[in-house]
C-alpha cells in the first residue's frame, strides 16, 4: 500500500452521556493502528490521528479538547463518530444543539458516523433523509417513530453508505474502527490491529445477535390475538385461510392490518418467530439440525437450512459452532 496522500484525522464526539468505554476504546484502537502503518511504512510521523470534540456550552460550537497529535494537522476533522450514549437515547432538543455543526462539517467533506444510539444524534441533521441506516435492534421502532423518513434495518451490524456510515450495538465501536482502519491505512494495517487486539475482522452481522422482538402494543386486538395464538404454537400453522380465521377477518382485510400492526408480512412473521426458536434450540442443545428443523415446524430440512441462513446470516452449523453453549469443564 503506498502512503496516504495526507493526515487523516478521526473526530470523536465527547457528547454528554457519550459511552467512555466506546470513546476510549476507539482512540487505543485508531491510535495503535496508526503506529503500525507508521512503522510498516517506516515514516516517523503518524498518518492517522485520533480527537475528541465537546462543547463548552449550548451556545457554541464543539471544539477539540484532546489530540493524539498535539501539534494538530488539520482544521476539521475527516470523519467524525457518534458514540453510543448511556440512557435513553439523546433527546431531540439537546440533539439539535450539535446538528448544525454536524452538517457544516459533512458540507466541507467530512464523512459522518453513528453507534447504536449515536444514530438519533445523526437523525437530527436531516442527512439521514431517504437512507437505509442501522442502530441496535432494540431501538428499531423508536429510531423509526421519531425519523418516519428514514429506513431502518437492524439486521445489519454495519451500513456503509459512503459518506455516512452507522454501526449497531454498543460494542459495534470495535467492527467500525477496523473499517475505518481499512479505509485510511488500507486491509494490511487492519488485519495486523486486529490481530493485536485479538478481535475478528468486519464481517459479522447484527442478525447473529438479535432476538426476534414482536411488537405488541399496536392497539389492533384482532392481529395481537392472532400473535398470541403463533406464539403459543410455535407457528405450527401459518396458512393464510387459518390466521385470517383465527383473527375473524376477511384474508385480504387481516394481511393489511396485520402488516400495519406488526411491520410484517404474516409469512415473514411466522418464519421469524420458528427461526427464533430454532436459534435457542441449536445454541442449548445437541439435536441434529434436522430434527431442530422438525420441531419449528418445517418438514422439509433443507427449506428450513436455506431460511435459516437468509434471516441470521448464519447456517444453522455456523450458527451452532458460533453460539453453542458449552459447558466450563468440557469445552469441545
Amino acid at each position: 500500500m503506498d502512503k496516504p496522500a495526507k493526515f487523516t484525522e478521526i473526530g470523536i464526539l465527547a457528547y454528554e452521556g457519550a459511552q467512555a468505554a466506546a470513546v476510549l476504546g476507539m482512540t487505543d484502537l485508531l491510535t495503535a493502528a496508526a503506529g503500525i502503518a507508521s512503522r510498516r511504512h517506516d515514516v516517523g510521523e503518524p498518518l492517522l490521528g485520533v480527537s475528541h470534540w465537546s462543547r463548552a456550552s449550548r451556545d457554541e460550537a464543539p471544539t477539540r479538547i484532546f489530540s493524539s497529535e498535539p501539534a494538530g494537522r488539520a482544521d476539521h476533522p475527516t470523519v467524525i463518530v457518534i458514540p453510543p450514549g448511556l440512557g435513553d437515547p439523546l433527546p431531540e432538543l439537546e440533539a439539535r444543539y450539535y446538528a448544525d455543526w454536524l452538517r457544516s462539517e459533512h458540507s466541507r467533506g467530512a464523512g459522518l458516523c453513528s453507534i447504536c444510539k449515536g444514530a438519533f444524534l445523526l437523525g437530527e441533521t436531516g442527512l439521514l433523509a431517504g437512507r437505509t441506516v442501522t442502530t441496535h435492534w432494540t431501538y428499531e421502532e423508536h429510531l423509526t417513530s421519531r425519523f418516519p423518513d428514514v429506513n431502518v434495518n437492524t439486521d445489519r451490524l454495519i451500513i456503509d453508505d459512503g459518506d455516512i456510515l452507522t454501526a449497531g450495538g454498543v460494542m459495534a465501536w470495535i467492527d467500525l474502527s477496523l473499517i475505518l482502519i481499512e479505509r485510511f491505512l488500507g486491509p494490511a494495517i487492519m488485519a495486523e490491529t486486529a490481530r493485536a487486539f485479538l478481535v475478528d475482522p468486519p464481517g459479522r452481522e447484527q442478525s447473529y445477535y438479535g432476538a426476534f422482538s414482536p411488537r405488541l402494543n399496536h392497539g389492533d386486538d384482532a392481529i395481537l390475538k392472532v400473535q398470541h395464538w403463533l406464539q403459543a404454537s410455535g407457528g405450527k400453522d401459518m396458512s393464510l385461510a387459518a390466521l385470517a380465521g383465527h383473527a375473524g377477518l376477511e384474508p385480504r382485510t387481516f394481511m393489511r392490518r396485520f402488516q400495519k400492526a406488526t411491520g410484517h408480512r404474516a409469512g415473514e412473521y411466522v418464519q421469524r418467530l420458528r427461526i427464533d426458536k430454532a436459534r435457542d434450540l441449536l445454541q442449548f442443545t445437541r439435536e441434529p439440525v434436522d430434527a431442530i428443523a422438525w420441531k419449528v415446524h418445517y418438514g422439509d430440512p433443507g427449506s428450513f437450512r436455506k431460511i435459516f441462513t437468509r434471516i441470521i446470516g448464519l447456517t444453522p452449523a455456523e450458527y451452532r459452532q458460533r453460539f453453542r453453549m458449552r459447558s466450563p469443564r468440557n469445552p469441545a
